[in-house]
């Protein structure tokens, strides 16, 4: 060969591999991006909750500011502060601790006291951990947040004399934290997950199918793997779907069937997931993602109460 022929096959292969370097840098700048906007998402303010759901009729100033209320300081097992509301109905002995959805606040479970004052429920809501007036760094889909979920149900037992029972209810993100919780802690009464997701690694595949057109590999892995340095766990090690099949209490599965961001087939897979103890499936029709009380809140406090009658909670 050559020298010049030498030298060409050298700027050839350095330019390969400057090529596949700059590939490989690219993907591992996409996980990052990926893990960032999983676990540090751009969240609702506080404040901001309150007039969404003043402005689409979800929240009755009138109601919510004559109803009977205390706020909750808690701490986490990780430190950070945990901030809620306690809505207390004199002589219950019941209580529903309702946790909110990715990104918003536990103001967007407002919408549901009516449904369990009705039924003689005490209610006690949070703001899930990086999300609202409480702390803590990142969201974790459930794997951190379950054992935050745990000191609300000591506070929420201690308010109650023996005998008091306690469930709890979550939308979305907060579903599977309930689902999360529950096969942990065997004190819920009661679980009602409303449009969660099965799987997070399934749920964050197909939102990188969708919105952004990328595949699952090699992004998943890698973003897992990232999120396991920042945040100190694997997107693996969330798995409601995992978790419903230890349950023995009654659970609830409810989801809008025209959900097209966590597809109403994460609630059939929990549902024959769980096969001890009552079980229940709501399908909603017309409803997207988080719609199914608002768009028939007279049927989902009809499915809700005899769920609950089922269950022998109520």
């Amino acid at each position: 060969m050559t020298p010049g022929a030498g030298s060409y096959a050298s700027i050839q292969t350095m330019i390969f591999a400057a090529g596949a370097m700059l590939i490989v840098l690219l993907v591992l700048a996409a996980a990052g991006l990926l893990t960032s906007l999983a676990i540090r998402p751009r969240r609702f303010p506080y404040l901001k909750t309150y007039a969404i759901e003043v402005a689409k009729g979800k929240l009755i100033e009138a109601d919510y500011w004559a109803w009977e209320k205390q706020p909750v300081r808690l701490t986490s097992p990780f430190g950070y502060n945990l901030s809620g509301d306690y809505f207390p109905l004199p002589g219950s002995l019941r209580t529903v601790v309702l946790v909110h959805g990715f990104t918003y606040t536990r103001l967007g479970c407002i919408k549901y006291l009516p449904v369990f004052r009705a039924l003689g429920f005490n209610v006690l809501i949070y703001d899930q951990r990086c999300h609202g007036l409480s702390g803590g760094e990142n969201t974790t889909f459930g794997f951190y947040e379950q054992h935050d979920l745990r000191v609300l149900f000591d506070w929420a037992l201690a308010q109650l004399p023996p005998g008091g029972t306690v469930g709890s209810m979550g939308e979305s993100l907060g579903g599977a934290t309930c689902l999360m919780h529950a096969a942990l802690d065997p004190r819920p009464a009661f679980v009602i997950a409303d449009c969660t997701y099965a799987d997070l690694q399934d749920q964050l595949a197909l939102r990188l199918r969708l919105d952004y057109r990328l595949p699952r590999l090699p992004l998943l892995p890698l973003a897992s793997l990232i999120c396991r340095l920042w945040a100190g766990f694997w997107f693996g090690q969330v798995s409601p779907l995992r978790a419903v099949a230890a349950l023995e209490m009654p659970v609830l599965f409810i989801h809008g069937q025209a959900d097209d961001y966590t597809p109403s087939e994460a609630s059939r897979r929990l549902y024959d997931a769980k096969t001890r103890g009552l079980r229940r499936l709501y399908l909603a029709a017309d409803a997207g993602h988080a719609e199914a009380y608002w768009k028939n809140r007279a049927e989902y406090a009809r499915q809700v109460e005899h769920f609950l009658r089922a269950g022998g909670v109520i």
